[in-house]
């Protein structure tokens, strides 16, 4: 009997074509699957609790051994629509920033478009669950996933990260890829990237079945324009660049991609 694989994957919106693969792919027979916030993914790694994890990119620097092991990732070139700065005033008067507790890469990102995009230097505050309602006067907040769609219109400034890091550098940005730790079977990842295919092949299914939950934002211009799962060269090379401009940078980004 074949080793049991355990996975943390991420549940957002984003990423339901990726489940939905695994959930109707044979090699359900070879995972127990976990559904996690993108931080909970990292730490499941980083503890050795899981054996792979579809993490923020941005734990890879905390890990001794990270192996990117499938060709599939969480990516956008230009806007993204679900990583956002949600602010009642413009960025260059905003005095606070609540920093989205969900994931790390994201608070990397932005770390890295207020010095070297904005040139600017708001507090930043950690934050807890409800943290987007407080966002008014000068004090903005970063959120991203399904929580950045239900506030996006309450806000009269809101400034996609994905956009801005391609307006800082002209390239495309990786918030989350596959990782584990150890290397694992040849066999295995060959099945695993199978059925990432089967689920953005499926994408339709996914349209149609939470359409229903977001009646004001277009899920399938979503899906299939501002979010790309593919982890190409380019994105390989942006994703070495972001890693070595994070504030505690990974010595040697090539040994991870």
């Amino acid at each position: 009997m074949e080793k049991c694989i355990k996975i943390s994957a991420v549940s957002y919106l984003n990423t339901k074509p990726l489940i939905w693969g695994l959930s109707n792919h044979p090699i359900m027979d070879q995972i127990d699957l976990s559904l996690d916030i993108p931080s909970v993914c990292a730490s499941k790694l980083k503890n050795k609790e899981v054996d792979l994890a579809f993490a923020p990119v941005a734990v890879i620097p905390s890990l001794d051994t990270p192996n990117i092991v499938s060709d599939f990732c969480i990516s956008c070139t230009g806007r993204v629509k679900t990583v956002c700065l949600f602010s009642d005033v413009p960025v260059e008067e905003i005095k606070e920033i609540y920093l989205d507790y969900q994931s790390r890469t994201s608070v990397q990102l932005l770390k890295i478009l207020l010095k070297d995009y904005w040139k600017i230097n708001p507090e930043l505050l950690d934050s807890k669950s409800g943290y987007e309602h407080k966002i008014k006067d000068q004090t903005a907040a970063l959120v991203i996933g399904d929580r950045a769609i239900d506030i996006s219109k309450n806000h009269k400034y809101v400034y996609d990260l994905g956009e801005c890091w391609k307006a800082l550098h002209d390239l495309p940005f990786v918030f989350a890829s596959w990782i584990s730790l150890d290397a694992l079977p040849t066999t295995f990842i060959n099945a695993f990237n199978d059925a990432m295919q089967l689920g953005l092949d499926n994408r339709q299914k996914i349209i149609k079945d939470f359409s229903v939950s977001y009646p004001n934002f277009d899920v399938k211009k979503y899906l299939y324009q501002y979010i790309e799962y593919d982890l190409s060269p380019l994105k390989k090379s942006a994703l070495k660049l972001f890693l070595s401009s994070m504030e505690s940078p990974i010595e040697d980004p090539s040994l991870i991609v």
